[in-house]
């Protein structure tokens, strides 16, 4: 067993914990937008929502991702099970393909009526921070595990591809949600390979074609692929609103009303 598989757990938390971290300093020290709401609730409601669902993926997943991978493999199960592949090779290929049935997923959570009732909870934020990349409905988590399950199944990478994979995606969420002012040349840099915050903000703007663009969560090349990129929001960071045009109320900053909010009437 590597060093990776043997101390997953830790290697989890600990890299979620510094992102966090670092990425909530970096907003009060150099926030790149205004605040609408107030930070306190907005925070107990984003931060109750990450808790709920590992509560409900810890009891209602029978297996998550990883062990998805090591059954596959005891299983002669999914591509890479097939192919007889170096395993840096493999780890890129994998990589590069797991992150990019992210992307389509979201996608089809934008366009799905019945993925959307739930991601846009995650939407109706009205400003974004670091803990917008927390928020998202219980069950909307449920179905990007299974999502994952399938992929990895299909795929078969290895045990390690797959927590390196995972602990990537949960520190691009937090990374890319920030709102944190780069320098403009590192942001120009940073997004010809990887979502940026100014990158994923414009997927947060209430005006519809912005909020239908920049779906990648780690790799910024595939909404330039796809043809789904738009470079800057067309009111400037600045000016931009956040959230969902029918939205624009406290409501948003509940935690009752994003838990009902795919069953409820506009609101």
């Amino acid at each position: 067993m590597s060093f990776v598989e043997q101390h997953e757990a830790l290697l989890r938390i600990l890299f979620f914990l510094s992102v966090l971290v670092v990425m909530a300093s970096l907003e009060a020290v150099k926030p790149k937008k205004q605040r609408t709401m107030q930070r306190l609730k907005r925070w107990f409601t984003n931060l109750a929502l990450v808790v709920i669902d590992s509560v409900v993926v810890r009891f209602a997943t029978p297996i998550l991702a990883v062990g998805m991978a090591s059954l596959a493999k005891d299983n002669n199960v999914g591509l890479f099970n097939w192919l007889a592949l170096p395993l840096v090779v493999e780890g890129v290929i994998a990589f590069l393909l797991l992150d990019m049935l992210i992307y389509f997923q979201h996608v089809l959570s934008h366009k799905l009526p019945l993925l959307w009732a739930f991601h846009k909870v995650h939407h109706a934020d009205r400003d974004i921070d670091v803990t917008t990349g927390l928020r998202f409905h219980p069950l909307e988590i449920l179905f990007s595990m299974f999502y994952k399950l399938l992929c990895v199944a299909l795929l078969g990478p290895t045990v390690v591809v797959v927590i390196v994979f995972e602990i990537v995606l949960n520190a691009a969420a937090l990374f890319n949600h920030s709102n944190v002012a780069l320098p403009n040349v590192v942001d120009k840099a940073l997004r010809n390979v990887i979502v940026t915050p100014d990158f994923h903000r414009v997927h947060h703007s209430t005006i519809q074609n912005e909020t239908d663009s920049n779906y990648g969560f780690f790799l910024s090349f595939w909404d330039k692929l796809y043809d789904t990129y738009i470079e800057q929001p067309l009111e400037s960071h600045d000016g931009m609103t956040i959230g969902l045009e029918e939205y624009q109320s406290e409501k948003p900053k509940q935690l009752l009303w994003c838990l009902i909010l795919p069953w409820s009437k506009k609101q």
